[in-house]
Order: C-alpha cells, then sequence, then structure tokens
C-alpha cells in the first residue's frame, strides 16, 4: 500500500475511534466542522464573521456550521461585553467537558498503540509524522484544513 494512503487511512480509523468514544460518553451530533471550530473557540470568543476568516471558510459555511454547534448545545451566542448588538460565540461546559474528554482519548490511543507495539515503534511513528508535517511552511496552515476532532 502507497504511504500516502496508509496515512490518509490510518487517519481516518483514529478519528472514527475517537467519535465512536466520544458518542460512547454522549457527546452527539458531532460534525466534522466541529473540530477546529472547537480549538479556535475554546482560546477566544469571537464572532461568527471572525470565526469563518479564521477557519478560512465563506461566511455562510461558519454560519451554518454555528448553527448546528448552536442547535447540538456546544456553543452559544452572548452579548459582546463592549457592545450588546454584537453576538460572541462562546463554548458551553458540555463542548468544553467534550474538548476534555476528546484529549483524553488522544492520550489513551497514543499509550494503547504503546502497550501493543511498545514504547520504541510508537515514538518512531511520532518523529515520522513530525518530520512530515514539518516540512510544512506553515505547519499552522495544515492544522486549519484539520476540521475534524
Amino acid at each position: 500500500m502507497h504511504f500516502g494512503i496508509l496515512l490518509g487511512l490510518a487517519y481516518n480509523q483514529f478519528v472514527h475511534e475517537l467519535h465512536e468514544h466520544l458518542e460512547g460518553l454522549g457527546f452527539t451530533r458531532l460534525k466534522p466542522a466541529f473540530g477546529y471550530a472547537f480549538k479556535v473557540l475554546a482560546a477566544e470568543s469571537m464572532t461568527t464573521s471572525a470565526l469563518a476568516a479564521r477557519l478560512q471558510v465563506t461566511p455562510q459555511g461558519a454560519a451554518k456550521t454555528v448553527e448546528e454547534m448552536v442547535a447540538a448545545g456546544y456553543v452559544e451566542r452572548v452579548a459582546d461585553p463592549g457592545d450588546a448588538r454584537v453576538k460572541l460565540l462562546v463554548l458551553t461546559d458540555r463542548a468544553r467537558d467534550l474538548l476534555a474528554a476528546g484529549h483524553e482519548f488522544h492520550r489513551d490511543f497514543e499509550s494503547g498503540l504503546a502497550a501493543e507495539l511498545g514504547a520504541e515503534p510508537v515514538a518512531a511513528l511520532r518523529e515520522v509524522l513530525t518530520a512530515v508535517v514539518e516540512r510544512s511552511d506553515s505547519p499552522d496552515g495544515l492544522a486549519r484544513t484539520l476540521r475534524q476532532l
């Protein structure tokens, strides 16, 4: 199997297991686009148009994602303290719990691989993946294209 295909399949499997784990904890109605939006909103509250700019998507696309996140109970709109006409997007406690569960899954996934395959192969895999990512002129730009959890 080609290396790039193997990378993609491994990523898809990871995301599949992550979503199954989160759904088992009661975090439902997840969409692929939520992941990066959660990451951005965890760092700071912002308007839908600011979120669109950060995600590098159209304002309409961001608005649709925001509506889905609000409907699922992961985001709420609150008045900006400086201007009540402006609505800021804020993660709910439910979304913060989801992020914590996701981070825990990431740790458990890697430690589970180490238990199964050994610490050295997993450390080597991490080193290889890091080297591939660092080939980019803009690793942060690569992260923006990852919209899954």
